[in-house]
């Protein structure tokens, strides 16, 4: 894990491969889940007899937004700022889903900052460029352009 000391740091380390985090596996049990939270049920996620005889590979697969949903949880894996107040999501600029993620595979996120920008009440909006890879795939999942605005 990368530790930077405050949020001001970060303008230090802008344009740097922060590094990936570890595989996390996509069962189905976190797509169910995801389906109850969401209320997204559609037959690709979570009807696996019908995915064995229509869907290429026989798998369910993720929901998109359950993969960009991790990025968070694996971004606090990859870097973290040792002095902050808090930290608050500001949005994305830019979201696509590239690569369907079969029922059973495995996932990880890498991450690279673009900007470091001072805001009001000396925070400072971070921008990540951010990469969901597939264990095995060429590919990508997801590729994100996240911000967010960290407080000393």
């Amino acid at each position: 894990m990368r530790v930077i000391n405050t949020p001001a740091d970060m303008k230090n380390h802008i344009g740097e491969d922060f590094g990936a985090s570890d595989w996390v596996l996509i069962d189905q049990a976190t797509i169910d889940k995801f389906a109850e939270a969401t209320g997204d049920h559609q037959w690709i996620h979570v009807d696996v007899e019908r995915a064995k005889t229509e869907m290429p590979g026989g798998k369910t697969i993720a929901h998109g937004f359950l993969t960009l949903s991790l990025v968070p949880r694996l971004s606090a894996t990859i870097w973290k700022i040792e002095h902050r107040s808090r930290g608050l999501n500001y949005g994305l600029n830019k979201v696509r889903f590239t690569a369907p993620v079969a029922e059973g595979a495995r996932v990880r996120l890498r991450q690279k900052l673009l900007a470091a920008d001072d805001v009001k009440d000396n925070g400072v909006r971070l921008t990540f460029e951010n990469t969901l890879e597939i264990e095995g795939a060429k590919q990508p999942a997801l590729v994100a352009e996240g911000l967010s605005i960290v407080f000393p």
